[in-house]
Parts: structure tokens; C-alpha cells; sequence
């Protein structure tokens, strides 16, 4: 090894001291962390905020005013209706160029974000980027131990890949959490300027809630993923712990 390819000393030595960390950090995630956090989880999901029977409960009012509807009095003085024609088009107002409300600014500063659910999000995204960086120490443990690659006696190599694919399958799943808090914000943030352009449309405002009740639901479905997510890794490396740390088993327990 050392006459193909030369490595420096302190080098080698400092590569070494940084596995030892990983494959003791590893190793005390698996045996003590993640049956902590899942019991954590479990109790979390327990917990009232996350057990509203009444899903209006987690609605908040949207205080945008209504203004009053603008009316405009039939003439049958040929001028009158010449002049009529004449304002509506310089207003903008027409049968073929409809516009909402200028919402130059909120009646009450701004509009502020459905507060219960910001809370709950506030909770959650901590337990995700736990999760993603905590995988990801597990899974270099695990491609550490991974063998140099030869013909035959690869069963357990392959346990240790499969095991690498899940830790990789679970990173990807809590990263896309995130991605779906952002989403459940711009949406929210587009229909609330939808109704604060159309003020007078009913449909917009009882979206909001629906999108509230959704990212709720979301919330708690998340919360519950998260903990199966721990329980499925726990139960997955300690069933095959024994392939995962020896993949090989030596030539005499072969031939014996």
C-alpha cells in the first residue's frame, strides 16, 4: 500500500483521529439518540397543539376591510351617459378591463402570519434539521466501514449499502419538509394578496383557511414521519449491526 501511494504521517494520523469521532458519534446516535428522540416525538405528538379536534381553531381572521361598492345612476340624458362612459374609461372601470382594489397599504401595518401555525413550525424545523444532519453522521459511519471491494463474500457488504441508501432515502424525505414549509408560506403570502386586491371575494378568504387547516395537518404528519423515520433506522441498524461493523466474515469461519 505504502509504495503505490505515499501518505503523509500526520496526515494519516489526523484522517484516523477524525474516524475514531465519527464511528463514536455514530454508534452513541444509534444506541442512545435516536430511541430518545423517538420517545421525545411520541410525546410531542401528544401533546394538545398537536390534537385539535376543531381544525377552525387553528384558522386566523383575515382583518382586511371591505370597501363599500361604487355605484353608478342610470341617465337617459344621451350626454350624461356620454360623460359616464367618459369616467368610467379614464378610472379604468370597463366591462373588458377589470381591475381589483390598490392596496397601497394595511389598514392595521401588516398583515401578520397565522400565529398557532408559525409556532408549530418553529418546533418542527428544528426536529427536521436534526434529523438530516444526524443521518448524515450515521451514514459516513457507515460508508467508512465499508470494505475495499473484491470478488465473492459481499453479502454483508451489500447490508451495509442498503443501509446507506435508507439513511440517504430519509435526508432527502426531511429535506423536502422543508421545502413544503416554504411552499405552504408563498402560497399563503399569494392569496392574502389576492384578497387584499379583491377584498369583495369570499372564495379567497375561505382558501386562506383551507391552507391553514392543510399545513396543520401537514405539520402532524410530519411530526409522526419524523418518528417513525428513527424507530425504522434504530430498529434496521441494531438488527444488523453485527454485518454492518464486520461485513466479512475471515476465511477460517468460512471454511468452518
Amino acid at each position: 500500500m505504502n509504495s503505490l501511494l505515499k501518505v503523509d504521517k500526520a496526515l494519516k494520523v489526523k484522517v484516523d483521529s477524525f474516524r475514531e469521532q465519527i464511528t463514536a458519534e455514530a454508534e452513541n446516535l444509534v444506541a442512545s439518540f435516536f430511541p430518545k428522540k423517538l420517545l421525545e416525538l411520541d410525546s410531542f405528538l401528544k401533546e394538545p397543539i398537536l390534537n385539535v379536534q376543531d381544525l377552525k381553531e387553528i384558522q386566523s381572521e383575515i382583518t382586511l376591510i371591505v370597501p363599500d361598492p361604487v355605484t353608478f345612476t342610470n341617465s337617459h340624458d344621451g350626454m350624461d351617459v356620454q360623460n359616464a362612459k367618459k369616467r368610467k374609461h379614464e378610472d379604468g372601470i370597463g366591462d373588458d378591463n377589470m381591475q381589483g382594489s390598490k392596496a397601497l397599504a394595511m389598514p392595521g401595518g401588516m398583515l401578520k402570519c397565522n400565529g398557532q401555525l408559525v409556532d408549530l413550525i418553529e418546533r418542527v424545523k428544528p426536529e427536521i434539521r436534526t434529523l438530516i444532519e444526524k443521518c448524515n453522521t450515521v451514514k459516513m459511519w457507515v460508508q467508512l466501514l465499508i470494505p475495499r471491494i473484491e470478488d465473492g463474500n459481499n453479502f454483508g457488504v451489500s447490508i451495509q449499502e442498503e443501509t446507506v441508501a435508507e439513511l440517504r432515502t430519509v435526508e432527502g424525505e426531511a429535506a423536502s419538509y422543508l421545502d413544503q414549509i416554504s411552499r405552504y408560506y408563498i402560497t399563503r403570502a399569494k392569496l392574502v394578496s389576492k384578497i387584499a386586491k379583491y377584498p369583495h371575494v369570499e372564495d379567497y378568504r375561505r382558501t386562506v383557511s383551507e391552507i391553514d387547516e392543510k399545513e396543520y395537518i401537514s405539520l402532524k404528519i410530519i411530526v409522526s414521519e419524523l418518528r417513525n423515520q428513527y424507530v425504522t433506522l434504530h430498529d434496521m441498524i441494531l438488527k444488523n449491526i453485527e454485518k454492518i461493523k464486520r461485513p466479512r466474515s475471515s476465511n477460517n469461519e468460512a471454511l468452518y
